[in-house]
């Protein structure tokens, strides 16, 4: 999708809400120097336009028991076969990210498991059956993760 229109105020407030989504919207409001309900409407287009998806808190996996991060490449036997693939998929609690990518992988995901072993199950009991060969890399920690900066977007000067 294109790069949608943004004026000044949406990304000051795009800037706000994303460095801190529980940021009071008269907070917002008194650093923009507009009214609340003019942070509301702004808020409402973002959302409308799908520049803004929602807010929601972030679960530390670790914390609630999911030990391994994997991020695993499939290929597809039978590449008809994605869309089908993609619905499975989504019934993992396990798979949080699914893309299709170019390059030696039809699908690239990112999941959790509890631990090796859990991972080893989800690979042999839920990824071999769809279909696919798998290349699996386990990440040891999460050195960055982030939004993308609200700054400058592409085409502006």
């Amino acid at each position: 999708m294109a790069n949608q229109k943004l004026d000044r105020l949406d990304k000051q407030i795009l800037k706000m809400i994303s460095e801190d989504a529980r940021v009071p919207f008269l907070e917002v409001a008194r650093t923009c120097n507009v009214s609340g309900a003019a942070i509301h409407q702004r808020i409402q287009k973002l959302t409308s336009m799908g520049v803004l998806k929602g807010s929601q808190f972030i679960i530390d996996p670790e914390k609630i028991g999911y030990e391994t991060c994997a991020f695993i490449g499939l290929n597809l036997k039978n590449p008809e076969t994605f869309d089908e693939v993609v619905e499975q998929l989504k019934k993992m609690p396990e798979v949080v990210e699914c893309h299709y990518t170019t390059g030696d992988y039809d699908l690239f995901i990112k999941l959790f498991a509890h631990n090796n072993y859990h991972l080893l199950e989800i690979i042999h009991d839920k990824l071999q059956p769809l279909g696919a060969r798998s290349r699996t890399i386990i990440s040891f920690h999460t050195a960055i993760s982030r939004s993308l900066p609200v700054t400058k977007f592409p085409g502006e000067d």
